[in-house]
């Protein structure tokens, strides 16, 4: 089990810079990239025709996504811990914790307490290459702890206040305590449409949409997937 754990670490370190690739427009052939870009995985998911229907991604980007992630781990299973573990690796000088839980349960779609591969690049789809809707339903559903689908005010207190501690001190290095309520007081006076208390998803996707401020808030949000 070590050894299998530490594989799906040095995996997903692979799957990391693989999406970095992906993000910058870097995922080329090149001769550096050969030996991990190109060679044939071993295992290849089920069902890969079926992913590329589904999501935005290429067959050749699959490919490279899938190696990252499963190749070094037969199991092809990230639990939260190792995944909290990952996360953390970018964001050494603040708490990942707490928001890579968060983010953990928003993978984890089907409320198993691990993340497939499927899983992953399903939403990485939507959050890299979906429209502003998807994006902000996916969004959404991460504020929404309790999935009763609403948003309240501890709810995305709990999320803002996360992904301040997980930027660390050096990022926001005169934030005072209070920073993140003031944050979401500023949230709600514009998406709590009729004042009871709680931010429904018509709500959510009307407000980012007509707000160009609250839009460029998200996208703070957004960065740091």
């Amino acid at each position: 089990m070590a050894g299998c754990a530490k594989r799906c670490k040095q995996g997903l370190v692979k799957f990391a810079l693989s999406l970095h690739k992906l993000v910058t427009g870097t995922l080329i052939k090149d001769k550096a990239d050969d030996d991990l870009e190109m060679t044939m995985v071993c295992h290849r998911p089920e069902g890969l025709d079926q992913l590329e229907a589904q999501t935005n991604f290429s067959k050749r980007e699959l490919q490279v996504l899938y190696r990252g992630f499963k190749n070094e781990c037969p199991s092809g299973i990230v639990n939260e811990e190792t995944f909290k573990q990952i996360y953390s690796q970018f964001f050494p000088h603040g708490d990942a914790s707490t928001y890579a839980h968060y983010l953990f349960n928003a993978f984890d779609a089907a409320h198993t307490g691990s993340i497939k591969f499927e899983d992953f690049v399903t939403a990485l789809s939507i959050l890299l290459r979906g429209t502003v809707t998807e994006k902000l339903q996916w969004t959404f559903n991460l504020y929404d702890i309790n999935r009763d689908g609403y948003i309240n005010k501890e709810e995305m207190t709990d999320i803002v206040r996360a992904i301040y501690d997980m930027m660390g001190k050096y990022t926001y290095p005169v934030l005072k305590t209070d920073a993140p309520r003031q944050h979401v007081d500023a949230f709600f006076q514009k998406m709590d449409k009729n004042r009871d208390g709680v931010v429904t998803l018509d709500e959510f996707i009307l407000s980012c949409q007509e707000d160009e401020n609250i839009m460029r808030s998200l996208q703070l949000f957004e960065n740091v997937i």
